[in-house]
């Protein structure tokens, strides 16, 4: 990702942010259109009630909600971006943000919504999703369930046997260079990333497995990073063969519940029932902050270590190192390294920024008509930096 000059101003008006012109009452998207196609409008609407539009399965919470407090000190961040002056709510109206919670040690130093969305409404994540499928795969280890990283992917998933997966490991698939060759074109309908999960697949199978058994090789596994929402899928199925439980199932019992999350989550289904690994959990704005936190304490519930010792650490630095200049530095697994710290990040401006020596979350929701562009990335870059300032 390059750097750009554009300011937020000229931003809204490239892009068509309008965060405050938004209809009170959007129209639901229309059933069976694409996600990657829908209006602001449906965006505002269909992102806090993907339950309403889609097929999902609910991440339970539990009885006890850990607690966020509010810090004594509130922090208020101001900034210039190419040339002018930044304030938060300047930066959530033009870049159509609909919640921001930052955590300082824990505590609630800046919490903010827009887009009319309330604390207690939850919001689609997109590929944050990505992020909590690779954290279950650790569980699944520490569990005893996947034996290893360096395990062959059809161990676990033998429908795979014959084609391009054929010998890619579990490691390899979660620092996504598997060879395998795939299209992540948002703005291609036709592209491999819109049709796997929707395109029926063959009698009896999984329509993701289905699809990606098909893919053909580029490289040889290992050689080549390609970012491929379908192998997050895989990986989401992979974990639920392994445990013998659904992902939502799984994730309840190993962090929703015990961790303390306020709300159920809830989790967007594939065309046969199945939790897509890549793609589309939703919850509330503090709950994506507690997420964050929980990686910054080191995958640990009351003390007790729900990931492998050192999978933090693993899985947040960088396996493929990227060349300078752009937002991220690396990929670990399923997670973006950046300078300083690591994140989970979604298309549309779902962000959970983590800077661990600073213990420092910053989540964030948006409804961006552009799935990824370099010049938004750049500005919610921006909009970290300066919340990291104001924190320290």
């Amino acid at each position: 990702m390059h750097a750009s000059r554009l300011t937020l101003t000229a931003l809204a008006a490239a892009f068509g942010l309008h965060g405050a012109a938004l209809a009170a009452d959007p129209p639901p998207p229309p059933a069976g259109g694409s996600i990657l196609a829908w209006t602001p409008e449906q965006q505002r609407y269909g992102y806090r009630n993907m339950e309403k539009v889609t097929p999902v399965e609910v991440v339970a919470r539990g009885a006890k909600v850990r607690e966020l407090p509010l810090a004594a000190s509130q922090i208020d961040p101001k900034w210039t971006w190419n040339g002018q002056a930044q304030t938060v709510d300047s930066y959530m109206t033009a870049m159509n943000t609909s919640g921001v919670v930052v955590l300082k040690d824990g505590q609630i130093v800046l919490e903010r919504y827009g887009l009319d969305r309330k604390p207690d409404e939850r919001w689609t994540s997109f590929s944050v999703a990505k992020s909590v499928t690779a954290t279950l795969v650790g569980a699944a280890i520490k569990d005893g369930k996947i034996k290893s990283l360096d395990d062959v992917v059809t161990n676990y998933i033998p429908q795979l046997k014959g084609g391009a997966y054929e010998g890619v490991t579990v490691r390899q698939l979660l620092t996504m260079t598997s060879g395998v060759k795939w299209n992540e074109d948002y703005t291609d309908l036709n592209s491999d990333v819109a049709k796997a999960g929707v395109t029926p697949g063959e009698p009896g199978m999984n329509p993701i497995v289905s699809y990606m058994r098909k893919l053909p090789r580029e490289a040889e596994p290992g050689a080549k990073f390609v970012y491929k929402t379908g192998e997050t899928d895989l990986a989401g199925i992979l974990v639920s063969n392994a445990v013998g439980k659904p992902l939502s199932t799984y994730l309840s019992e190993k962090i929703w519940a015990p961790y303390g999350m306020e709300q159920d989550a809830i989790w967007v289904n594939d065309v046969a029932g199945h939790e897509r690994g890549g793609c589309c959990m939703s919850m509330t704005a503090r709950d994506y902050a507690r997420l964050g936190q929980f990686m910054l304490e080191g995958g640990k519930v009351n003390g007790q270590d729900i990931l492998p010792e050192g999978w933090v650490a693993d899985a947040t630095k960088a396996h493929q190192s990227f060349p300078p200049g752009g937002v991220e530095t690396g990929y670990g697994y399923f997670w973006w390294i950046i300078p300083g710290g690591y994140a989970a990040e979604g298309i549309f401006g779902q962000q959970i920024f983590v800077y661990p020596a600073e213990k420092l979350v910053i989540a964030i929701n948006s409804a961006w008509p552009a799935a990824s562009k370099d010049e938004l990335w750049q500005a919610q870059m921006a909009f970290a930096q300066a919340v990291r300032r104001a924190a320290r």
